[in-house]
Formats: structure tokens, sequence, C-alpha cells
């Protein structure tokens, strides 16, 4: 029997609790789980890709069997490279749930990859990266939103 891997993918501008807190469930569920954090040109993430992936490995190390890593292609390839067996994404809300259930049904089409949905804990169910980010933006604490190594790169990215 080979060990189970799942992979979380995401855009992580910046990595939030709600974010750890799925990743914390997932390896008690997992062997192994792969943090890809996707280079989003597009959306035009505050973070680069680097700082990104830096301030996940921070966020996380408190968990063995995490890896963390870029990626910038189509994600069932990138799974499929790294011998995940589903991808794993939260939904925070119902409105979540429509996009989630589009993107895991084209998945599954082109590559048969399964998704496996978490909600996070109740007390993490209303944050986002957006909206720490603009809470931060305008001099906000954010300390409650986010790991410890997050907050020093939000208050030095507004100058706050």
């Amino acid at each position: 029997m080979h060990a189970a891997t799942v992979i979380y993918p995401g855009t992580f501008d910046p990595i939030t609790n709600g974010h750890v807190d799925l990743v914390e469930r997932a390896s008690r569920l997992f062997d192994n789980v792969i943090v890809a954090i996707a280079s989003s040109e597009r959306k035009q993430p505050m973070f680069t890709l680097e700082e990104r992936i830096r301030l996940a490995e921070a966020s996380l190390s408190h968990l063995d069997n995490i890896e963390v890593c870029g990626f910038n292609r189509l994600l069932v390839d990138f799974a499929e490279e790294k011998g995940a067996q589903a991808v794993m994404r939260g939904l925070r809300a119902v409105s979540d749930f429509e996009y989630e259930f589009q993107l895991a049904n084209m998945n599954r089409a082109i590559s048969k990859m399964e998704s496996i949905f978490l909600t996070p804990a109740e007390r993490f169910s209303y944050i986002s990266s957006s909206l720490v980010k603009e809470i931060a933006s305008l001099g906000g604490d954010v300390s409650q939103f986010v790991p410890d190594a997050v907050v020093p790169e939000l208050k030095l990215r507004f100058n706050k």
C-alpha cells in the first residue's frame, strides 16, 4: 500500500490561520500534505511566490509531514507529478461551494483527480487573505487572523 498524499493548492497571499487549521487537520488524515502555492500572476498577488513559500514554511514548521512548494502550471499535472491522490480545498461558506464544485468536476474530467473538501474551524470561517490585507492596509491589527510570521511582513508592506 502506498502513502496517501493530498495536495492543498492556493495563492496563500498571505497564509492565514484558517489555512493553517486546514493543513493541521489534513496532516492527521493523510500521510503527506503538499501545500502548493500557485504563482497566480493573473491575481497579482501582493507577496512574491518566494515570499509566500517562505511564510507558509514558517507557519507550518511545526508539522513534519508537510511539503510547501510553488507551481505555475495546470494543477492536475502538478498533482500527478507529486503523486497526490486527491486535491484538498477549504470551504468557508456556501458561497465557496459553487466555484469549488465546478473546479472539482473539471479536474476529475481532465485527470480523474478526486477533490476533498474540509471546512475550517468555526473561529476561522470568516477569515480570508483579502480581508486580512484590507485590514492591514488600514492599520488594523491582524495578529488574531494570521500566523506570527505574517504579521511583521504585513506591517512592513503597509508601513503601519
